[in-house]
């Protein structure tokens, strides 16, 4: 089965953790990603200056952080459809650090 492949072409924070994303497709998506800031890679970003700190990577063509978080262009061009299942994940992380 081929895998769509998507590509980040820019991006903006519109308020803190939120960002929106302009697709190679012309598509847009606006994604809170507070609920997702858990666990060992992701738990770091819930500092702002860290999270501000995105950028695109230049050969994947996804958003990544300067310690290494990075999500798959394709879930979050196609947000919401993996929306809960990627906040059930992130709870799970949480209790994991408890």
């Amino acid at each position: 089965m081929q895998h769509p492949v998507h590509r980040i072409t820019s991006f903006t924070i519109v308020k803190p953790f939120t960002i929106r994303m302009e697709f190679d497709d012309d598509t847009a998506q606006v994604i809170d990603f507070e609920p997702l800031l858990e666990g060992e890679l992701y738990g770091p970003l819930r500092e702002l200056t860290l999270f501000n700190q995105v950028t695109i990577d230049p050969e994947v063509h996804t958003l990544i952080w300067p310690n290494g978080a990075d999500f798959d262009p394709a879930t979050l061009h196609d947000w919401p459809q993996h929306a809960e299942t990627m906040k059930a994940m992130a709870r799970r992380w949480a209790l994991t650090k408890r």
